[in-house]
């Protein structure tokens, strides 16, 4: 049986596809074309499909008939302020459905940055790096994404533009329908470049499914640094794909925070990062939180292709009542890339009666002089710390509650904006009080 998400898609893409062919097709369409014949020749994800074999994304696709969403539904300034983290003091980007709304926004201004939405800067220098990450290629949703979306934001650092505060991204999907939304996005930090970016979402609740599949390229030159906040959490009728494809080049320092919290039932991660220079630094933090009957997968991908680069690699999982959990990470590291240190851990607590977690941790060396390791770990609350507590008079809710802020301490206490981190935390404390 095709399902009508199927059915819908192939018609959008035979359109398309007669678009990009066109004889006045430019250097963006012949991309856009390229990526359908990867996409046709790849398909969607199935079981069958290796990187998907614990998440069956056609059981959400199948939900809805749906409508490509290329365009942004009017929202009040009401719905982006919801998601204002309280006593943060940085620049605000508002997307909806991934276009650029310019009055609901506070971008920087002045020499060395480049900020807007990504249709209006085709031409500008740092777009050559647009659908150059390799990994992409091979991700069928990526190539979809790259055919198909109609616009997303677009930063560019010059060499030595050091931001003097965060840029906080809302995006707000919104839809009168059920839509499927195709945003895309590309940020180029050039040489000793500097910037912090915070990313949240919202989706109102209504009774029409939002489904975002959103693909984000980070370039990071040299002896750059970019230290990366996504917050996810969105209602009962959002899901997502969320495809994030870093590059790195020498002395380039990439921090990669992932926080998804309750309530979405279906969230896939995809993240990768190509170093591709020497004496790197990359830092993958990510802390999930999962309840009712919520499916949050993450997929990571750290490629080390040249000498001499640190990477640290470290995901917490807490899955609630029916929850289920899916950790994939990889590390592949070159003939090239010796004296590599790499390390990857994924630990989780399942609290719920019926919680799961399928866990992956992978290694694939090739080089002889490196030291590299990865583990995990799934498991309950202490028995022996959630009596001490309780001797001492503090409710079960509540010693749950100081128990996951203990256990998620290691991701929460690395980040370096401290209004978003006692937000963070504020919010991991109500999940456990609920």
């Amino acid at each position: 049986m095709i399902l009508p998400f199927y059915q819908a898609l192939t018609e959008d893409v035979q359109a398309l596809s007669a678009q990009v062919s066109a004889p006045a097709a430019t250097a963006l369409h012949d991309i856009r074309r390229k990526a359908l014949e990867r996409f046709t020749a790849i398909g969607l994800p199935s079981l069958k499909t290796e990187a998907w074999r614990y998440t069956n994304i056609q059981r959400y696709l199948k939900e809805f008939p749906y409508e490509l969403l290329t365009t942004a539904t009017p929202v009040s300034a009401a719905v982006a302020e919801s998601k204002a983290i309280p006593e943060l003091d940085c620049y605000r980007v508002v997307l909806v459905n991934g276009h650029l709304q310019a009055d609901q926004s506070v971008l920087p201004e002045g020499k060395g940055i480049t900020i807007g939405a990504m249709s209006a800067h085709t031409t500008a220098p740092g777009f050559a790096h647009f659908n150059q990450q390799p990994h992409l290629a091979g991700e069928s949703l990526a190539q979809l994404n790259t055919a198909l979306f109609a616009d997303g934001l677009y930063i560019e650092l010059a060499a030595n533009t050091v931001l003097d505060k965060p840029i906080h991204i809302i995006h707000v999907y919104s839809a009168t329908a059920h839509a499927f939304i195709q945003p895309r996005h590309l940020w180029v930090l050039n040489r000793s470049a500097a910037a912090t970016i915070i990313e949240s979402s919202v989706h109102p609740e209504t009774a029409t499914v939002a489904f975002a599949n959103s693909v984000l390229e980070t370039v990071v030159m040299e002896n750059a640094e970019l230290w990366h906040y996504n917050v996810q959490q969105g209602e009962e009728s959002f899901r997502e794909v969320h495809t994030t494809a870093a590059q790195q080049y020498k002395d380039s320092r990439y921090h990669h925070f992932n926080f998804t919290l309750p309530n979405t039932p279906f969230t896939r991660n995809n993240l990768s990062v190509a170093l591709n220079g020497s004496h790197t630094e990359t830092n993958l933090n990510g802390l999930y939180i999962a309840n009712k009957h919520q499916h949050v997968d993450n997929h990571t991908f750290m490629d080390h292709i040249m000498p001499d680069c640190n990477s640290n690699e470290l995901y917490k999982g807490v899955l609630l009542d029916d929850a289920n959990g899916v950790f994939t990470g990889k590390i592949l590291v070159h003939q090239e890339a010796q004296k590599t240190n790499a390390f990857q851990q994924n630990n989780n607590l399942l609290l719920g009666s019926k919680a799961d977690i399928n866990s992956q941790p992978q290694l694939e060396i090739y080089a002889d002089d490196v030291k590299c390791s990865h583990g995990f770990t799934a498991g309950q609350f202490s028995e022996e710390s959630m009596f001490y507590l309780r001797s001492r008079g503090i409710g079960e809710d509540a010693a749950k509650a100081l128990m996951v802020n203990a256990f998620s301490h290691d991701i929460t206490d690395a980040i370096k904006v401290p209004a978003l981190q006692h937000h963070l935390q504020e919010q991991i404390a109500e999940i456990m009080n609920n």
